[in-house]
């Protein structure tokens, strides 16, 4: 019966493939030859309005709409994009852009400086909660001329010349912006960007084609004449998909883990885990703080004592992962081992602390009962949550899961509707960038998941971050950050649990799938397909 159902499931998945095997415009005759990229999107994005939503999902798709100023290399030094080049002021307080002067829309307007100040002063300053605070370090945002921007800071801030990719300030059109009401103007349905690539169709639940952009400002690219996301929500159908050559890629999380390795070992597939050093990510258990038992450490730290991290590392992960002790991933800078607080695995110590707190267990062996929201980014993620499920009820915390797709996941998270939640945050190469936004007070913003969403109000965090990102030396930050971490994990305002790592798999032959440090979720206009 399983096969049988799996054949079915593959069946839809081929026939929304084959549907999209044409690129837009008509037959394969008429096609730029290049071909056709076929990928899959897991979970299907909420939206493709990068601007308003950087989840994951939706940074994969839509980073190939939307630029950003500068790219980054795997060493995580910035590269020219739709800035050709910039000048950093000897004092560290100016950063003058220089703007290419061939971009176009994808509706034909010219990109201008406009646009820059428009959506690092305006749009991004509004809803986006990682640009909100990265633009909110200048005292100044200004267009010299058409093609030139000028960027003054309060203070000096190291890492400033690192928040210019793609999902960390993708660039919004002014001329369809201004002036609108951003969440729920039309064109975030068919968004507009500068990249090299157009949305040309988007069935919802089964298929979003993405088309060449013909004016891209890059001479003679993109070589592909489009990009095809199948979804597909089973995680078996996905493994067979790309094992019958119905999709070319995987990225990290499409199939089980325990699936990689297997797939990874056929002929003609090839295996990475570069591209994601500008993101490492790192899965945590989320409390809010804003009530009780969660708004007390000894119970933070029950939960800690109550999960095996290694179990998760080896069992779920089945080695793509290492257990995390704190809020800085080690493959990212100012990470300090030595200064965690960690929490070793001990059902023991963690009903001693439950006891010291007063909650005793009823008859039913239940000390209080919690709402849980676990991630729904596929079955890897939710046997993780029924992991948890499963060791918090043997300390006697009894949790109510809140069942919910991903844009409910992500709802229910930016309303600050959840007890404890599972979530995945992504670094940007700096504390001060990818960090720092889910913990300081400034960012306690009401509807993104991607804010301070635990009601973590901390001076001393406040204190640390803020002195961190001004520091101008590196030994100064570093100390900063090793006495945060201290904090942080002592207080354990979030579970940690595992670095997660993503392996990508594709069809031998492929050229430049992954170059930069923000992997599959870069621009791919460089990617070229074997000849057939």
């Amino acid at each position: 019966m399983r096969t049988l159902w799996k054949r079915a499931a593959l069946g839809a998945a081929a026939t929304a493939l084959l549907t999209l095997s044409l690129p837009a415009g008509g037959s394969a005759e008429e096609a730029r030859n290049g071909g056709v990229l076929r990928l899959i999107a897991h979970p299907e994005p909420p939206t493709l309005m990068l601007g308003l939503n950087q989840q994951g999902p939706t940074q994969f798709v839509a980073g190939k709409i939307y630029e950003g100023l500068l790219t980054y290399g795997p060493d995580l030094q910035p590269r020219p994009h739709l800035a050709e080049s910039w000048e950093i002021s000897e004092d560290g307080l100016v950063y003058t852009f220089h703007l290419r002067k061939d971009v176009r829309w994808h509706d034909g307007q010219p990109f201008t400086a406009k646009d820059v100040v428009f959506s690092a002063t305006d749009f991004l300053a509004k809803v986006h909660p990682r640009a909100r605070g990265h633009f909110g370090r200048a005292e100044k945002i200004e267009a010299l001329d058409d093609h030139t921007v000028r960027m003054t800071l309060k203070a000096p801030f190291a890492p400033f010349i690192m928040g210019f990719e793609t999902s960390s300030a993708p660039m919004i059109p002014a001329h369809i912006y201004e002036g609108t009401d951003y969440q729920t103007n039309p064109a975030n349905q068919t968004p507009i960007g500068t990249g090299p690539f157009k949305l040309a169709e988007w069935k919802r639940g089964a298929f979003i084609r993405l088309e060449r952009n013909a004016d891209y400002w890059q001479a003679g690219k993109p070589d592909l004449d489009g990009l095809n996301f199948v979804i597909v929500p089973d995680a078996a159908s996905r493994a067979l998909a790309f094992e019958t050559g119905e999709v070319d890629v995987l990225r990290g999380g499409d199939v089980e883990y325990f699936d990689v390795q297997r797939l990874a070992a056929s002929d003609g597939v090839t295996e990475t885990r570069a591209g994601y050093e500008m993101l490492s990510p790192t899965m945590w258990v989320q409390f809010n703080l804003r009530s009780a038992p969660m708004d007390d450490a000894r119970f933070r730290r029950a939960v800690m004592h109550a999960i095996d991290r290694q179990f998760i590392v080896d069992n779920l992960w089945f080695g793509f992962a290492k257990p995390s002790a704190g809020p800085i991933a080690s493959t990212t800078p100012f990470y300090d081992e030595k200064a965690l607080v960690t929490y070793d695995y001990d059902l023991k110590k963690a009903e001693a602390l439950l006891d010291e707190m007063g909650l005793k267990k009823d008859a039913n062996g239940v000390r209080t009962t919690v709402r849980f929201l676990p991630l729904p980014y596929g079955e890897t993620y939710i046997r993780l949550g029924e992991y948890i499920r499963q060791q918090l009820e043997q300390i006697g915390i009894r949790t109510q899961t809140v069942a919910t797709d991903h844009a409910g996941w992500a709802k229910r998270l930016g309303d600050w509707d959840y007890d404890l939640s599972l979530n995945l945050l992504y670094q940007y190469g700096d504390p001060s960038l990818g960090v720092e936004r889910a913990y300081v007070s400034t960012n306690l913003v009401k509807g993104s998941p991607s804010a301070n969403v635990s009601g973590l109000n901390d001076p001393e965090v406040d204190r640390l971050f803020r002195e961190a990102a001004v520091a101008t030396d590196r030994e100064t930050r570093a100390a900063l950050f090793s006495d945060l971490q201290q904090r942080i994990s002592d207080q354990a305002y979030f579970g940690y649990l595992i670095e997660v790592q993503f392996p990508t798999l594709y069809r031998s032959g492929i050229e430049n799938l992954v170059t930069g440090a923000t992997g599959l979720n870069g621009e791919m206009e460089d990617v070229r397909l074997p000849k057939r």
